[in-house]
């Protein structure tokens, strides 16, 4: 009997033994197999699929789970696993498969339609990789697919209408793709989904009434797409819902009054729409709701809004009109967020919203606000975000706000808001951003404000503050931002500002400020930008601000600063350069050419000297150029050609020499060359014909010669062109009438020949001037410039032009300078242009009409200017004559009157002496009486002969 059991168990034992073999031998050639070919298909960077291996059971490997029974793979897990490569189609062979999850990897390439094969799956997981193409319809054919999530990747085409047929579906994710096309109607088919997200495509069409028939819905995001036309009324239906997101869209017409009946409904997002209409009244009934958001449409009805239980309501850019409605602010308010930004609200601070002692983060902003701030805005204690920005708010800033202590951010900036900053404000210890800037503020910094030690960021850009930088502000270890530009501050820098280890803006710029810069800026090792432009700061640069080497953009244009420029050369970071307008003298040093993103340096008005380095050639990320006003010697070497992204390139007032390089064609981002006031020689170079962009041509004040080449005519973008006082010779190059955009034409100062080109009569938009002055240009005007009509100066002046002045210049009504002297012009000045000075026409011969002399008489028979010249001269001496001898002959009649008087001093002198006293003012009364008399008594003293002279002159 024993040996019997013993027997029987040995059977059974074997029995089992066979049956596990037989089993895992299956698995190794059916499941196993296609495992490990899918495992060809991926780039295992972690190693997780390294057990994958024939010589282990499979239902061990990472990720694999079998069935307890059958031990068939039913599911397969590889979430977040750093997976690159793609989905094998040998999928389709795991038949048993439930579950597959790949999300969160790597993977490229498409969804293999062969998924599709897979009848036991129940959740499908491929979300957060880079798969691209279309969603394969043979999805739809997974009849019991409870989850599909296949968003966030590169997916594009129309969502499958197939996907009715996933009556089983309960979520289905395709948010995050490029999908497009319209929502299908076959959606409402869906009984069972809970969750929708369709957020972040490119869907269109409208949102099918069908939508009607997912009645166990509870979450449907649709934003950010371009779903447009009304909301259907039929969501009103959806009973189950609890989160309608719709934001960001097209949708228009009404927000239809069916919503009030998703009594389930928590939140309400229809945001960036072009919905219009009144807030309907009925929405109050969503008691359950917590978040309305309606902002970015053009709806009103604000004072429609009484919702007991709303947590966060946003209506912001709106244009909602009339006063903030009292009615937001409920005894029992839950309101914890409040946004009325950006509509057109008007009158004062509602005293109301002070009820809302629930309130974290309100925002007003970008209203008509005015009236003063509240001094009892410290009732709304808890909050952490005020928000009144871009307003008219007047008055001065309530000391009371110091008593909100969880203030965190506070945005005050672009008000009318006066006075000083309250010292108060130096107990808000958690407030981090402070700005205050474009008002019209006063008064000192105060020194309490550094006791805000979770300051990040102070902004009091565009106020009147006066007084120093708080000589603490070091305290300040938190700060990252520092913008106190255009203000009236002085004094110098605080040297505890540089233990604000944190900082990385600072921008001091537009005040009064002085001294040296402090050492200390050495420990600023987080800083990125610093604008110290517009104030009086002196002295050299510390050493040590070369050791700043996290530094993009530097700016101390504009001030008093000497010394070396290699302080501010250290970092490799540099994008912007500005040191304009100093006393730095010496060369350019080296270190500055490692900073190889630099694209903005302007060095000019300095005291620089030395020759211009070839290592700007390896500044490949160039655009602006300026080395102007400056001392720089010697030719331009060829390695700047390297720099193909220059636009700027400004070199003029120094004292360069050699030929303007060839190379300057090559740069074709070129909007701006300037070399003028150099010494440069040679031709002006034909190449620089290719800069198809250019602005502004610059090269006056060198030693050119030669001619202006013909390619001067293929910058068509040109405004301005100033080759004046060269040494050019030969003819204006008929092609510049190409030059169609030119405003500023000077070619003064030359030595050109021919006739002025008639086709400059084509540069319509020639208007700052037209200077062809000095130079040898003859015959005559051509009548063509008469089409110039913009243009304010004209100088033709000291050529050997010829004829008349065309009357066609009369058209020019713009005109306000007018230089025609020094020619050989003839004829009738055109009468409208009388207006101008005499020196406008001077130094021509046979021109004539006003200002000049009249065209009559002798002038109209031929007379020269020289002869009119010569008649009026001796017109003038002829009367010069006669004046002369007149006094001559009244000189004569006055000694012989004296004569007389002498002679007969016995009878008529006491006479004669009364009369003089009366000459001087000297006689009494009755003398002066008888001035009458004394004239004629003294006249017929005279004798005969001088009587008769007196009389015939």
């Amino acid at each position: 009997m024993g040996s019997c059991s013993m027997l029987l168990s040995l059977f059974f034992f074997a029995l089992v033994v066979a049956t596990s073999t037989q089993v895992f031998a299956v698995t190794n050639s059916t499941d196993s197999y296609w495992l490990l070919r899918i495992k060809s298909r991926l780039v295992d960077s972690l190693g997780l699929l390294k057990n994958w291996s024939p010589s282990i059971h499979p239902c061990t490997w990472n990720g694999v789970t079998c069935s307890l029974y059958d031990f068939n793979v039913i599911g397969l897990n590889l979430s977040a696993s750093e997976l690159s490569g793609s989905i094998s189609q040998d999928f389709r062979h795991l038949l048993s498969l439930q579950t597959l999850d790949l999300s969160a990897n790597s993977l490229t390439g498409a969804i293999p339609a062969e998924l599709g094969q897979l009848q036991n799956l129940t959740t499908l997981l491929l979300y957060s990789n880079y798969f691209s193409g279309k969603i394969p319809k043979e999805i739809g054919f997974l009849k019991i697919l409870q989850v599909l999530r296949i968003g966030d990747n590169m997916l594009s085409g129309e969502i499958p209408a197939s996907f009715g047929n996933l009556t089983d579906l309960r979520t289905l994710g395709l948010a995050y793709c490029q999908l497009n096309g319209s929502i299908p109607v076959e959606i409402g088919e869906l009984k069972n989904l809970v969750s929708l997200d369709l957020q972040m495509n490119n869907l269109n069409g409208l949102i099918p009434e069908e939508i009607q028939g997912c009645e166990s819905l509870e979450n449907f995001a649709g934003s950010n797409n371009k779903i447009e036309g009304d909301i259907p009324p039929s969501i009103g239906l959806l009973k189950s819902l609890q989160i309608l997101n719709l934001a960001n869209n097209s949708l228009s017409g009404l927000i239809p009054i069916q919503l009030s009946a998703l009594a389930n409904l928590s939140y309400l997002n229809l945001q960036g729409n072009k919905l219009n209409g009144e807030i309907p009244f009925e929405l109050n009934r969503l008691l359950q709701l917590n978040t309305l958001d309606l902002s970015k449409n053009n709806l009103s009805g604000l004072n429609n809004i009484q919702l007991k239980n709303l947590q966060v309501l946003m209506l912001s850019g709106n244009g909602f009109l009339g006063n903030v409605p009292r009615n937001f602010c409920l005894s029992n308010t839950n309101l914890r967020l409040l946004v009325l930004s950006e509509n057109k609200l008007s009158g004062k601070f509602p005293l109301e919203l002070l009820n809302c002692f629930s309130l974290k983060q309100l925002d007003l902003s970008g209203n008509l606000l005015d009236g003063e701030i509240p001094s009892d805005i410290d009732k709304l204690a808890n909050l952490t975000d005020l928000l009144l920005n871009n307003n008219s708010f007047t008055g001065s800033l309530p000391r009371q706000i110091g008593n909100m202590i969880n203030l965190e951010n506070l945005y005050l900036f672009g008000n009318m808001i006066t006075g000083g900053i309250p010292k108060e404000i130096g107990k808000l210890r958690k407030l981090s951003n402070l700005y205050l800037y474009d008002n019209q503020m006063s008064g000192s910094i105060p020194i309490e404000l550094t006791n805000c030690s979770s300051l990040t960021e102070i902004d009091f850009f565009g106020n009147h503050l006066t007084g120093s930088i708080p000589p603490t502000i070091g305290k300040l270890k938190n700060l990252v931002v520092l913008h106190l530009r255009q203000n009236d501050l002085s004094g110098p820098l605080p040297p505890s500002l540089g233990y604000c280890r944190k900082l990385q803006l600072l921008a001091l710029a537009d005040n009064k400020l002085s001294g040296s810069i402090p050492s200390t800026l050495k420990f600023l090792s987080e800083l990125s930008l610093i604008t110290l432009y517009n104030n009086s700061f002196e002295g050299k640069i510390p050493e040590s601000l070369f050791l700043l080497k996290s530094i993009k953009i530097i700016n101390f244009s504009h001030n008093k600063f000497e010394g070396s420029i290699s302080p501010l050369c250290g970092s490799d970071s540099l994008t912007a350069l500005d040191l304009t307008n100093n006393s730095f003298s010496g060369p350019i040093p080296s270190s500055l050419f490692m900073a190889r993103n630099l694209s903005r340096l302007r060095l000019a008005h300095n005291h620089l000297t030395g020759e211009i380095p070839s290592d700007f050639g390896l500044l490949t990320k160039l655009k602006f150029f300026d080395l102007s006003f400056n001392n720089f010697t010697g030719e331009l070497n060829s390695q700047l050609s390297s720099s193909k992204n220059i636009e700027h390139f400004l070199l003029n007032d120094n004292q360069l020499t050699g030929k303007v390089p060839a190379w300057l064609g090559s740069l074709q981002q070129l909007g701006e060359i300037d070399l003028s006031s150099n010494n440069f020689n040679g031709t002006v170079p034909k190449e620089i014909g290719n800069c198809s962009r250019l602005l502004k041509l610059s090269l006056h004040n060198n030693n050119l010669s030669g001619t202006i080449p013909d390619e001067i005519g293929n910058l068509s973008s040109l405004n301005v062109l100033n080759l004046q006082r060269n040494n050019l010779l030969g003819f204006i190059p008929s092609r510049i009438q190409q030059c169609t955009k030119l405003f500023e034409l000077r070619l003064a100062e030359n030595s050109l020949i021919g006739q002025i080109p008639a086709e400059l009569g084509r540069l319509t938009e020639l208007q700052v001037i037209l200077d062809l002055s000095h130079n040898l240009f003859s015959d005559e005007i051509p009548s063509s410039l008469g089409n110039l009509m913009k243009l304010e100066r004209l100088n033709l002046s000291n050529n050997n032009l010829k004829g008349k002045i065309p009357t066609s210049l009369e058209k020019l009504t713009s005109l306000h300078v007018l230089k025609l002297s020094n020619n050989e012009l003839q004829g009738l000045i055109p009468s409208t242009l009388s207006r101008f000075p005499l020196s406008s026409f001077f130094g021509n011969n046979k021109l004539c009409g006003p200002p000049l002399l009249s065209c009559s008489g002798s002038v109209e028979k031929g007379l020269s200017n020289t002869q009119v010249t010569a008649i009026i001269v001796a017109i003038v001496f002829t009367s010069s004559v006669i004046c002369l001898v007149m006094l001559y002959i009244m000189l004569r009649i006055w000694i012989n009157w004296r004569k007389v008087s002498i002679s007969n001093s016995d009878g008529n002198g006491s006479e004669a002496k009364r009369c003089q006293e009366e000459k001087w003012g000297l006689g009494d009364e009755k003398t002066r009486l008888n001035a009458e008399y004394c004239k004629v008594n003294s006249m017929s003293l005279l004798p005969q002969q001088a009587s008769f002279t007196l009389k015939h002159v």
